[in-house]
Protein backbone atom coordinates (compact mmCIF):
# COMPACT_ATOMS: atom_id res chain seq x y z
CA UNK A 1 0.00 0.00 0.00
CA UNK A 2 1.42 3.29 -0.99
CA UNK A 3 1.45 5.90 1.91
CA UNK A 4 -1.90 7.51 3.12
CA UNK A 5 -2.13 11.33 2.81
CA UNK A 6 -3.34 13.14 5.53
CA UNK A 7 -4.53 16.62 3.57
CA UNK A 8 -5.41 19.78 5.81
CA UNK A 9 -9.11 21.06 3.52
CA UNK A 10 -9.82 24.95 4.72
CA UNK A 11 -13.31 26.20 3.42
CA UNK A 12 -12.95 29.57 2.89
CA UNK A 13 -15.37 32.54 2.60
CA UNK A 14 -13.59 35.85 2.19
CA UNK A 15 -10.38 36.34 4.08
CA UNK A 16 -11.43 34.14 6.46
CA UNK A 17 -11.19 30.26 7.39
CA UNK A 18 -15.08 29.13 8.23
CA UNK A 19 -16.78 25.92 9.14
CA UNK A 20 -20.21 24.58 8.72
CA UNK A 21 -22.32 21.52 8.93
CA UNK A 22 -23.37 19.94 6.02
CA UNK A 23 -21.38 22.63 3.90
CA UNK A 24 -23.56 25.24 5.32
CA UNK A 25 -23.86 27.52 9.12
CA UNK A 26 -20.34 28.84 8.16
CA UNK A 27 -18.86 29.86 11.58
CA UNK A 28 -15.42 32.54 11.05
CA UNK A 29 -12.65 30.45 12.37
CA UNK A 30 -9.61 32.51 11.75
CA UNK A 31 -7.07 33.93 9.02
CA UNK A 32 -6.53 30.67 6.70
CA UNK A 33 -2.87 31.08 6.03
CA UNK A 34 -2.27 30.86 9.95
CA UNK A 35 -4.18 27.26 10.01
CA UNK A 36 -2.29 26.10 6.65
CA UNK A 37 0.95 27.15 7.86
CA UNK A 38 0.28 25.06 12.07
CA UNK A 39 -0.48 22.18 9.70
CA UNK A 40 1.93 22.39 7.40
CA UNK A 41 4.45 22.74 10.20
CA UNK A 42 2.34 19.63 11.46
CA UNK A 43 3.16 17.42 8.74
CA UNK A 44 0.20 17.60 6.73
CA UNK A 45 1.15 15.99 3.19
CA UNK A 46 -1.24 18.17 1.53
CA UNK A 47 -3.79 21.60 1.49
CA UNK A 48 -6.88 21.66 0.35
CA UNK A 49 -8.48 25.32 -0.14
CA UNK A 50 -12.00 25.84 -0.47
CA UNK A 51 -13.79 29.02 -1.89
CA UNK A 52 -17.26 28.26 -0.60
CA UNK A 53 -19.10 31.38 -1.76
CA UNK A 54 -17.34 30.72 -5.33
CA UNK A 55 -20.75 29.54 -6.97
CA UNK A 56 -22.59 32.61 -5.55
CA UNK A 57 -19.96 34.46 -7.49
CA UNK A 58 -19.39 32.70 -10.26
CA UNK A 59 -15.53 33.01 -9.87
CA UNK A 60 -12.90 32.11 -7.78
CA UNK A 61 -11.43 35.17 -5.14
CA UNK A 62 -8.69 32.85 -3.53
CA UNK A 63 -5.39 34.42 -5.84
CA UNK A 64 -3.87 36.50 -3.06
CA UNK A 65 -4.48 33.87 -0.43
CA UNK A 66 -3.47 31.17 -2.75
CA UNK A 67 0.26 33.48 -3.53
CA UNK A 68 0.78 34.29 0.22
CA UNK A 69 0.07 30.80 0.77
CA UNK A 70 3.11 28.85 -1.41
CA UNK A 71 5.40 31.98 0.13
CA UNK A 72 5.30 29.78 3.33
CA UNK A 73 4.32 25.89 2.62
CA UNK A 74 6.21 23.50 0.07
CA UNK A 75 3.61 21.11 -0.11
CA UNK A 76 1.20 20.21 -2.48
CA UNK A 77 -1.90 22.88 -2.70
CA UNK A 78 -5.35 21.98 -4.25
CA UNK A 79 -7.82 25.03 -4.55
CA UNK A 80 -11.55 24.44 -6.00
CA UNK A 81 -14.74 26.93 -5.96
CA UNK A 82 -15.80 28.53 -9.06
CA UNK A 83 -13.33 27.05 -11.37
CA UNK A 84 -15.18 27.05 -15.01
CA UNK A 85 -12.60 27.42 -17.16
CA UNK A 86 -9.31 26.95 -18.56
CA UNK A 87 -8.53 30.65 -17.72
CA UNK A 88 -9.41 29.82 -14.12
CA UNK A 89 -7.01 27.16 -13.59
CA UNK A 90 -4.30 28.78 -15.23
CA UNK A 91 -5.45 31.99 -12.93
CA UNK A 92 -4.82 29.42 -9.82
CA UNK A 93 -2.02 27.80 -10.75
CA UNK A 94 0.00 30.89 -11.58
CA UNK A 95 -0.88 32.08 -8.05
CA UNK A 96 1.20 28.94 -6.43
CA UNK A 97 -1.63 26.30 -6.46
CA UNK A 98 -0.43 22.58 -8.03
CA UNK A 99 -4.09 21.28 -8.57
CA UNK A 100 -7.69 22.54 -8.68
CA UNK A 101 -10.57 20.69 -7.75
CA UNK A 102 -13.84 20.86 -10.10
CA UNK A 103 -17.19 19.66 -9.41
CA UNK A 104 -19.72 22.13 -10.90
CA UNK A 105 -18.21 23.26 -14.36
CA UNK A 106 -17.87 19.53 -14.65
CA UNK A 107 -21.65 18.34 -14.27
CA UNK A 108 -22.83 21.19 -16.22
CA UNK A 109 -19.82 20.29 -18.99
CA UNK A 110 -18.06 16.98 -18.24
CA UNK A 111 -16.22 17.79 -21.66
CA UNK A 112 -14.09 19.84 -19.01
CA UNK A 113 -12.55 17.21 -17.18
CA UNK A 114 -11.23 15.89 -20.76
CA UNK A 115 -9.87 19.40 -22.07
CA UNK A 116 -8.62 20.05 -18.64
CA UNK A 117 -6.65 17.28 -18.18
CA UNK A 118 -5.31 17.12 -21.62
CA UNK A 119 -3.91 21.08 -21.48
CA UNK A 120 -2.50 20.75 -17.58
CA UNK A 121 -2.49 16.91 -16.88
CA UNK A 122 -4.37 14.49 -15.02
CA UNK A 123 -2.52 15.04 -11.67
CA UNK A 124 -3.61 18.62 -12.03
CA UNK A 125 -7.29 17.85 -12.08
CA UNK A 126 -9.36 16.75 -9.11
CA UNK A 127 -12.94 15.93 -9.97
CA UNK A 128 -14.57 17.01 -6.08
CA UNK A 129 -17.69 15.22 -5.92
CA UNK A 130 -20.60 16.24 -3.08
CA UNK A 131 -23.01 13.30 -2.31
CA UNK A 132 -25.72 12.54 -0.10
CA UNK A 133 -27.77 9.96 0.26
CA UNK A 134 -31.59 9.07 -0.73
CA UNK A 135 -34.28 7.82 1.04
CA UNK A 136 -34.02 4.59 -1.49
CA UNK A 137 -29.97 3.89 -0.20
CA UNK A 138 -28.61 5.89 -3.64
CA UNK A 139 -26.13 8.31 -3.35
CA UNK A 140 -26.57 11.58 -5.75
CA UNK A 141 -23.89 14.08 -6.89
CA UNK A 142 -25.08 17.72 -6.07
CA UNK A 143 -23.08 21.02 -7.11
CA UNK A 144 -23.07 24.49 -5.54
CA UNK A 145 -21.33 23.45 -2.09
CA UNK A 146 -23.85 20.48 -1.83
CA UNK A 147 -27.00 22.49 -2.90
CA UNK A 148 -28.11 22.03 -5.94
CA UNK A 149 -29.10 18.40 -6.44
CA UNK A 150 -28.06 17.19 -10.41
CA UNK A 151 -30.22 13.60 -10.70
CA UNK A 152 -27.06 11.99 -11.44
CA UNK A 153 -25.73 8.98 -9.29
CA UNK A 154 -22.65 9.27 -7.68
CA UNK A 155 -21.02 5.92 -8.53
CA UNK A 156 -21.40 6.41 -12.10
CA UNK A 157 -20.14 9.95 -11.99
CA UNK A 158 -17.27 9.19 -10.56
CA UNK A 159 -16.65 6.50 -13.19
CA UNK A 160 -17.00 9.23 -15.64
CA UNK A 161 -14.97 11.57 -14.73
CA UNK A 162 -12.23 9.14 -14.52
CA UNK A 163 -13.25 7.78 -17.58
CA UNK A 164 -12.64 11.92 -18.60
CA UNK A 165 -9.19 11.74 -17.43
CA UNK A 166 -9.14 13.64 -13.85
CA UNK A 167 -6.45 12.34 -11.76
CA UNK A 168 -8.36 12.17 -8.75
CA UNK A 169 -11.16 11.92 -7.08
CA UNK A 170 -12.22 14.18 -3.44
CA UNK A 171 -15.19 12.61 -2.31
CA UNK A 172 -17.39 14.52 0.37
CA UNK A 173 -20.61 12.92 1.88
CA UNK A 174 -22.66 16.20 2.62
CA UNK A 175 -24.49 14.13 4.89
CA UNK A 176 -21.51 13.41 7.57
CA UNK A 177 -19.80 16.86 7.24
CA UNK A 178 -19.26 18.86 9.98
CA UNK A 179 -21.26 16.38 12.18
CA UNK A 180 -18.03 14.29 13.79
CA UNK A 181 -20.32 10.97 13.03
CA UNK A 182 -17.19 9.51 11.46
CA UNK A 183 -16.41 9.32 7.69
CA UNK A 184 -19.56 7.68 5.01
CA UNK A 185 -17.45 4.47 5.20
CA UNK A 186 -20.11 2.61 2.70
CA UNK A 187 -19.78 5.34 0.20
CA UNK A 188 -16.17 5.71 0.22
CA UNK A 189 -15.72 1.86 -0.07
CA UNK A 190 -18.28 1.29 -2.80
CA UNK A 191 -16.52 4.56 -4.93
CA UNK A 192 -12.90 3.37 -4.20
CA UNK A 193 -13.90 -0.09 -5.39
CA UNK A 194 -15.05 0.77 -8.76
CA UNK A 195 -12.31 3.77 -9.54
CA UNK A 196 -8.63 3.29 -10.23
CA UNK A 197 -8.27 6.62 -9.62
CA UNK A 198 -7.08 7.83 -5.96
CA UNK A 199 -10.36 8.37 -3.85
CA UNK A 200 -9.68 11.44 -1.04
CA UNK A 201 -12.23 10.69 1.38
CA UNK A 202 -14.04 14.10 3.03
CA UNK A 203 -16.53 14.64 5.31
CA UNK A 204 -17.74 13.70 9.47
CA UNK A 205 -14.58 12.66 11.10
CA UNK A 206 -15.00 13.79 14.59
CA UNK A 207 -12.83 11.64 16.52
CA UNK A 208 -8.81 10.36 16.01
CA UNK A 209 -10.23 6.29 15.58
CA UNK A 210 -12.29 7.46 12.04
CA UNK A 211 -9.22 7.73 10.08
CA UNK A 212 -8.26 4.39 10.15
CA UNK A 213 -11.92 3.29 9.42
CA UNK A 214 -12.17 4.95 6.55
CA UNK A 215 -9.06 3.72 5.01
CA UNK A 216 -8.74 0.13 5.89
CA UNK A 217 -12.50 -0.27 5.55
CA UNK A 218 -13.18 2.29 2.93
CA UNK A 219 -10.14 1.71 0.79
CA UNK A 220 -9.41 5.44 1.38
CA UNK A 221 -6.18 6.39 -0.73
CA UNK A 222 -6.14 10.09 1.55
CA UNK A 223 -7.81 11.62 3.82
CA UNK A 224 -9.06 15.32 3.84
CA UNK A 225 -9.94 16.73 7.46
CA UNK A 226 -11.19 19.70 8.74
CA UNK A 227 -13.09 20.09 12.08
CA UNK A 228 -10.62 17.53 14.07
CA UNK A 229 -7.99 19.68 13.13
CA UNK A 230 -9.29 23.11 13.65
CA UNK A 231 -10.40 22.11 16.85
CA UNK A 232 -7.20 21.30 17.62
CA UNK A 233 -5.75 24.35 16.35
CA UNK A 234 -7.93 26.61 17.56
CA UNK A 235 -6.94 24.78 21.47
CA UNK A 236 -3.69 25.62 20.78
CA UNK A 237 -4.65 29.51 20.31
CA UNK A 238 -3.95 29.64 16.46
CA UNK A 239 -6.46 32.35 15.40
CA UNK A 240 -5.56 34.02 18.94
CA UNK A 241 -5.34 37.34 16.71
CA UNK A 242 -8.12 39.19 17.76
CA UNK A 243 -9.50 39.69 14.23
CA UNK A 244 -12.92 37.52 14.41
CA UNK A 245 -15.91 38.85 15.80
CA UNK A 246 -17.38 35.15 16.25
CA UNK A 247 -16.01 31.64 16.55
CA UNK A 248 -12.44 30.30 18.19
CA UNK A 249 -13.16 28.65 20.84
CA UNK A 250 -15.93 30.21 22.15
CA UNK A 251 -18.05 29.42 19.17
CA UNK A 252 -16.42 25.83 18.85
CA UNK A 253 -17.02 25.22 22.68
CA UNK A 254 -20.54 27.02 22.93
CA UNK A 255 -22.55 23.59 22.57
CA UNK A 256 -24.43 25.43 19.65
CA UNK A 257 -23.25 23.24 17.35
CA UNK A 258 -21.73 19.41 16.45
CA UNK A 259 -18.36 20.65 17.36
CA UNK A 260 -18.75 19.66 20.84
CA UNK A 261 -18.97 15.88 19.70
CA UNK A 262 -15.58 16.00 18.23
CA UNK A 263 -12.36 15.51 19.47
CA UNK A 264 -9.80 17.63 18.15
CA UNK A 265 -6.11 15.88 17.32
CA UNK A 266 -3.24 17.37 15.40
CA UNK A 267 -1.79 16.16 12.64
CA UNK A 268 0.85 14.26 13.78
CA UNK A 269 -1.60 12.63 16.47
CA UNK A 270 -3.67 11.46 13.18
CA UNK A 271 -0.54 9.95 11.11
CA UNK A 272 0.64 8.39 14.49
CA UNK A 273 -2.87 6.71 14.99
CA UNK A 274 -2.77 5.41 11.57
CA UNK A 275 0.62 4.23 12.34
CA UNK A 276 -0.53 2.12 15.17
CA UNK A 277 -2.87 0.30 13.37
CA UNK A 278 -0.78 -0.52 10.48
CA UNK A 279 -1.30 2.36 7.99
CA UNK A 280 1.69 3.44 6.15
CA UNK A 281 1.85 7.60 5.93
CA UNK A 282 4.69 10.13 6.03
CA UNK A 283 5.38 10.69 9.48
CA UNK A 284 8.03 13.70 10.04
Amino acid sequence: MNNIRVIARLDIKGPNLVKGIHLEGLRVLGNPEDFAKYYYEQGADELIYQDVVASLFERNSLSDIITQTAKNIFIPLTVGGGIRTIEDITKVLRAGADKVAINTAAVRNPDFIRQASKKFGSSTIVAAIECIKQPDGKYLAFVDNGREETGIEALSWAQRVEELGAGEILLTSVDRDGTGLGYDVALTRMIAAQVSVPVIAHGGAGSINHFSDVVSEGKADAIAVASVIHYDALNNNVANNGKTAEGNKSFINSGRTSFNKISGASIGQIKAQLTENNIACRTL
